[in-house]
């Protein structure tokens, strides 16, 4: 389900955030009313609590209590390697409904726990034992994202011995998070050891980020501390673009409204250095920069990273070993890179934008959905799409295309749909 806007009436999406290919504006999924709904009860008090309250608040009931709010989730399930998300109802990688809630409990339940750390640091490191393989995936993401050092071991041991490739990557990304100098040996074992591709190439990205010192920053931390729900999904086609302003991967602030001022804007979320697709729609953007500059139109890359990730995306730190790259990147990004990639800390901006920070699990880890929305010279919002799986949003051919003709409509052929959507095949 993506924005859909005209060119003559760009106001008539302003008050629904999507809505099915060719169906009524006024659609709403029923079986997400029913999510929201229960997330809205009890527990979100919780979720909501400021750090000042939190702290004085008994850690063990409280760290107790986000656990079995996320045991009581129903996730949607992996492939067989638990790698990627399955859509539950279609067996294919991604998720077909664009008002799925996982990613709210997700992300707001390591809000929680890192707003209750570093006083909780014990009961949130029992999380990582736990029988329920997304609570062991959210403690560890918290440790991680706290710099908790007193659960290196603890993380240590998951990255050695746990069943889910997902935990297991999130094990070596929290260890570089928190600089663990001690996990350097392990990490480097688990790095020519670890049976999945994906666990060893964060162990690869851990080992780096530990040596250069460039773990978890404050920003990072408190963006998490500051998520706010009712700030989610805020922004709507035919609407005002929410102003904000993101770092680039060198510290330099970029606000939307003051690039506005020149002309059409195109925001593009990503994953991660390690997608293809990501590589492939930067190759397209280096060699488009001619038309995209003759049509007026700025581009800025976004991912919900913290720096240091972010900085691998674009050539500026180690240069992993990929397994779909036979040449190297690394100089051509350097040199060729015209537009900011920012750092969008906690995926704050993105979830105030709908891309859903931590939708689905992409290569064994939580990612948004790849997304892309384009703001016109007056500052409205004049398309927003959102994907359903990795490779589901236009090229950056078709999106230049539809700012040139002000004609927004796209759909990806390989579309996910719901199976209750009576023009799904």
């Amino acid at each position: 389900m993506s924005f859909r806007t005209s060119r003559t009436d760009p106001d008539t999406a302003a008050e629904i955030k999507r809505r099915p290919v060719a169906a009524a504006l006024t659609h709403t999924d029923s079986r997400h009313r029913r999510l929201r709904s229960r997330w809205r009860g009890a527990l979100v008090i919780l979720f909501l609590l400021p750090h000042a309250v939190t702290q004085g608040a008994d850690s063990e009931a409280t760290v107790a209590a986000v656990f079995t709010r996320i045991r009581q989730q129903t996730f949607h399930p992996f492939n067989a390697e638990g790698t990627f998300t399955n859509d539950r109802l279609l067996g294919k990688h991604g998720i077909a409904n664009t008002d799925d809630g996982d990613w709210r409990i997700r992300l707001l339940a390591i809000s929680a726990l890192v707003r209750l750390l570093p006083e909780a640091a014990d009961d949130v490191t029992q999380g990582l034992i736990d029988k329920n393989l997304h609570v062991r995936q959210i403690a560890a993401a918290a440790l991680g994202i706290a710099r908790q050092t007193t659960a290196a071991g603890n993380l240590e041991q998951i990255l050695k011995t746990d069943d889910s490739s997902l935990v297991r990557s999130q094990a070596a990304m929290s260890l570089g998070q928190m600089e663990s100098v001690s996990s350097l040996d392990l990490l480097r074992t688990r790095r020519m050891a670890d049976p999945s591709r994906d666990v060893r190439h964060q162990c690869e990205l851990a080992i780096d980020q530990i040596e250069k010192k460039r773990g978890a920053t404050d920003e990072h931390v408190t963006a998490f501390r500051n998520l706010n729900p009712s700030d989610f999904e805020s922004v709507r086609v035919g609407g005002k673009a929410a102003d904000f302003v993101l770092k680039d991967t060198e510290g330099v602030p970029w606000r939307l409204s003051e690039a506005n001022q020149n002309g059409w804007i195109v925001l593009i979320w990503i994953f991660a250095d390690w997608c293809p697709v990501c590589h492939a729609e930067f190759r397209d953007l280096i060699a488009s920069r001619k038309e995209y500059r003759d049509a007026g139109v700025q581009i800025a890359t976004i991912e919900c990273h913290d720096t240091y990730r972010s900085r691998v995306m674009i050539g500026k730190e180690v240069e992993p070993e990929y397994w779909f790259a036979k040449q190297s990147f690394k100089d051509k990004y350097r040199a060729g890179i015209w537009w900011p990639h920012l750092v969008d800390h906690a995926g704050a901006v993105g979830a105030r934008y709908g891309v859903d920070p931590m939708s689905f699990a992409v290569h064994a880890e939580y990612v948004n959905r790849p997304s892309t929305v384009i703001v016109d010279p007056q500052g409205v919002v004049r398309f927003a799409y959102y994907g359903t799986f990795w490779g589901d949003r236009p090229t950056i051919h078709e999106t230049l295309e539809m700012i040139k003709h002000e004609q927004f409509e796209f759909e990806h052929p390989d579309r996910r749909k719901l199976v209750d959507n009576p023009e799904a095949p």
